[in-house]
């Protein structure tokens, strides 16, 4: 999911945006907070932190991105990226401000296992997550191709000015994919939050994983980043299953660096070629 927002910033409005981890805190904050502070069964508790997260997303739009957008010509990527350091240090020091350092998790949402074979279960946690992910994406897919705000979308993605010359509203169109960037974030953080607990650094690790995830299928390509999650996790699996842990790290890291030789656009990217295709 994260993976998913971060190639659909790129796409669309041309954003390396490096905080994603922090919208990814958010959910995970606003989960907890929902489920613990006010008892909130875990379905309505992942809504509010998923309802949260688009909001967050509108406001960093409007708040930064949109007053940049008017300011920046030519270095709209390095300023964009820049900015996006900026609420990363900013977020992450605030959080440690207002809540401290303290890991605020849960045990679990459901309680039990699913029984896969008479030798392997899976915990209910893992596996409801996991069917979360899948139903964010189907929805996803079916937003972008079916609804005229999804077609817009697209639209921007591949022609701002053609956009623009049929009717379309940049404005809201950009601030609309930032927050539904922000919102597969944010459902990102709650539905894990009983395997990665809200703190104020809580952010990097995922973020750097989708960022591999991103770079390995192409960026922008968002439906290519839904196979690369699959493709990336199962890596790392099968790494720290054979080799031991510590491995994945180096498997997923190997993986990039061979491919950005070969093949630096990505596995379903076409624009810039490797050292063999050349």
């Amino acid at each position: 999911m994260m993976a998913g927002g971060l190639a659909l910033l790129f796409g669309v409005m041309n954003i390396c945006n490096f905080a994603h981890g922090e919208l990814y805190i958010i959910g995970a904050y606003l989960a907890y907070f929902a489920h613990v502070t006010f008892g909130l069964n875990p379905i309505l508790a992942i809504l509010v932190a998923t309802l949260g997260s688009f909001i967050a997303g509108v406001l960093v739009e409007k708040v930064f991105f949109s007053t940049l957008r008017k300011r920046s010509k030519t270095d709209w990527v390095m300023n964009a990226f820049l900015v996006t350091l900026g609420i990363s240090v900013m977020f992450q020091n605030g959080a440690q401000l207002v809540w401290g350092v303290k890991y605020r998790g849960i045990t679990q949402y459901w309680e039990g296992n699913i029984q896969i074979t008479p030798r392997m279960a899976i915990a209910a946690d893992r596996a409801i997550a996991f069917l979360i992910s899948i139903g964010a994406i189907i929805l996803l897919w079916w937003f972008m191709r079916k609804t005229t705000l999804g077609k817009a979308i697209r639209a921007v993605s591949q022609n701002e000015r053609g956009a623009m010359l049929v009717g379309i509203d940049l404005n809201r169109i950009h601030t609309l994919t930032f927050a539904l960037g922000s919102m597969l974030a944010g459902l990102g953080g709650a539905s894990l939050l009983s395997l990665i607990p809200a703190y104020p650094f809580a952010g990097v690790k995922p973020n750097i994983r989708s960022w591999f995830v991103v770079t390995v299928v192409g960026l922008g390509n968002v439906g290519g980043s839904i196979a690369g999650g699959f493709i990336v996790g199962l890596l790392e699996s099968l790494a720290y299953y054979f080799l031991g842990q510590g491995w994945q790290d180096v498997a997923s890291l190997v993986m990039l660096m061979v491919l950005l030789l070969l093949k630096p656009s990505g596995l379903f990217g076409s624009e810039v070629k490797g050292v063999l295709e050349r």
